[in-house]
This record gives C-alpha cells, structure tokens and sequence, in this order.
C-alpha cells in the first residue's frame, strides 16, 4: 500500500480494515478529549459540591432572586440614602404638620411637620444595621458554643442545654421592656447586644445537632483514624458540612430582628429620638391614624416590606440547601 501523505492540517486515524481516514485537526482533537471516547480516556467532569448545587438552584428560583434585588435596594439606599433624597429626616416644619402628598413630597408630613419620604429612607439604615449585626453576633457565638458542645458532648454539652432552656423561657419583649429600660446609650448598640443575649441560644441548638450529626459520617471517622487533631476535624471537616441549617436560620432570623427592633423601638425602649427608625415613626403615627393615615402607612409598608424579604430570602435557601427537598 503506498505510504499516506503528511498533512500539517489533518490527522491520520485507522478505520480498522487496513485503511486510513483523514481527520481535520479539530475533529481529531474533539476525539481525544471527548470523555468515554475510542480509549476511554476523557477528563471526566468533576462532581459538583452541596453549595454549588445549592447556587444553581437558587438562580433558577424566581423567589430567590425577587428576595434578593429588594434587600440589595434596601442595602444601598442604608449605604447611600443621600442617593434618593436630599432633605434630612431631622429637618421639620410645624406649619405642614400631617399634610398629605405634595409635588417633590410623596408620602406627605408626618405630626412634626417632618418629610415622610425621607424619614422612612432614613429608617432603612437603623433596621438594616441592627438586623445584620445582629444576625451576625447570633450566629457566630451561637455557632461556636453549640459546634464546640456538639462536637465535645459529655459535661458541657448537658451544661449548654440546661442554659439555653434557661434563656428560651423567657419572654423576648418582656426582656427587652426590662432589660433596655434601664439603659441610657442612645445608640444601636444596646438592641444590637440585647438580640444577641437572648437570640444565641437558638442558633446554638441548630449548630450543636449539626455537628453531632456530621461527626459520626464515615469522612470525620476516617480522619481521626488517621490521626487528624480536634481542631483540623472540627474546622475542616465537620463545619463545612454543619453550617448549612445555621445559615438557613440566620437568614430567616435576620427579618425577625429588624421587626423586633422595631417593636421595641415602638414600645419606648429601644431607639428613641433624635434617631430615625421605623418603629419611633410608627409609634408616632399611631395618635394620627385616623386623620393622617399616611404617617403610618409608609414606615409600616417599609417594615413589612423588608421583613418579608428576608424570610423570603431564607426560604429560598432552604430550599435550595435541604438535600430532601431536591
């Protein structure tokens, strides 16, 4: 048979008769790489993890992704609220005082003769600031008491259960009527480090059932067999795979935060003036709602607004993180 030919362009391929067949580069190329191809030697494609699963679905649900532009709006406009108003929530004029929706003034004046519209941009901040820190507060210490009890168990596991049964039978606004009632800093602070104080508890209990679930899989086993310190197996190998309820119970949380800074704002004990908040404005309008109901109308749509978001938000990544509901 005479020899083939070289080709700088093709590629030669037996037909398995004794024959030759000439291939184009890229189709000899797309040959070698396909997985399961004539040798069986393709790259094969890697299997995905719990979070990536968990981010393709949460894209493709609608839920997921309303949630989330509406707390990105509420976090810009708690960043940069000068971005879509330039009045100040302090600045008031007794002679508009519960007048109603004019040009330049959408949502009206409240009983100070205070812009609306700008109050309850303003009002963004303190809500979004105290929900986040507190959420953050929560589940990091109720993390770490619960992951470390969990993974620990014996003596302090029973001591953790009996505190945090403890702070579960008392009354969260009762608490805070007590507890902040006493307090004279005007700041966020002590509504942030109050929500902390009794919310950690709940936190701790998720992450203390994580961890005791994720420690007994065959991967922790096997990496104390080889010798792995506490410290690798909890961090490496235990909290990865524990932190998935956590998360899904902050996110739900941190709506049900703002909402209790609220109520406790309106109660008297939480923020009060000069600070701008939802439930300072709600309590205020309260006396008015029958003569001016846009003063309560705006804060509260907003309240509801943004606690509606969260929950939404968490649902979402519940969904998207529980193994059994794919």
């Amino acid at each position: 048979m005479p020899e083939q030919p070289y080709e700088p362009g093709g590629a030669i391929a037996g037909t398995g008769m004794g024959g030759a067949m000439d291939l184009a580069t890229s189709e000899a190329t797309t040959l070698e790489r396909t997985p399961g191809g004539p040798e069986g030697t393709g790259p094969q494609q890697k299997p995905r993890s719990l979070w990536s699963d968990a981010w393709r679905d949460l894209r493709r649900n609608p839920v997921f992704i309303v949630s989330a532009i509406v707390i990105l709006f509420l976090v810009f406009i708690s960043l940069w609220p000068s971005a879509i108003t330039s009045m100040s929530p302090l600045k008031c004029d007794l002679a508009k005082a519960q007048e109603g929706s004019q040009p330049g003034h959408p949502f009206g004046y409240d009983g100070q003769g205070c812009d609306v519209y700008t109050r309850t941009v303003y009002g963004t901040r303190t809500s979004v600031t105290v929900g986040v820190c507190a959420t953050l507060g929560v589940a990091v210490l109720g993390s770490v008491l619960g992951g470390l009890a969990g993974f620990f168990g014996g003596f302090w596991d029973s001591i953790l259960s009996r505190i945090t049964d403890i702070f579960f039978a008392i009354p969260v606004v009762l608490g805070g009527l007590v507890l902040l009632s006493v307090v004279t800093s005007n700041t966020v602070w002590p509504v942030v480090g109050f929500i902390v104080l009794l919310g950690w508890p709940q936190i701790a209990r998720i992450a203390r059932g994580s961890v005791i679930t994720a420690k007994e899989n065959d991967y922790v086993q096997a990496a104390r067999s080889l010798g792995a310190a506490n410290s690798r197996i909890l961090l490496r190998h235990i909290a990865p795979n524990a932190v998935a309820p956590v998360i899904v119970v902050a996110t739900i949380a941190l709506g049900t935060y703002i909402a209790l800074e609220a109520t406790l704002s309106f109660l008297g004990v939480g923020l009060k003036p000069p600070n701008v908040s939802w439930g300072i404005d709600i309590s205020s309008a309260s006396a008015y709602i029958r003569n001016a109901p846009h003063m309560l109308l705006w804060p509260a749509g907003a309240l509801a607004l943004t606690v509606l978001a969260f929950i939404m938000l968490g649902d979402a990544v519940r969904d998207a993180l529980d193994p059994k509901l794919r």
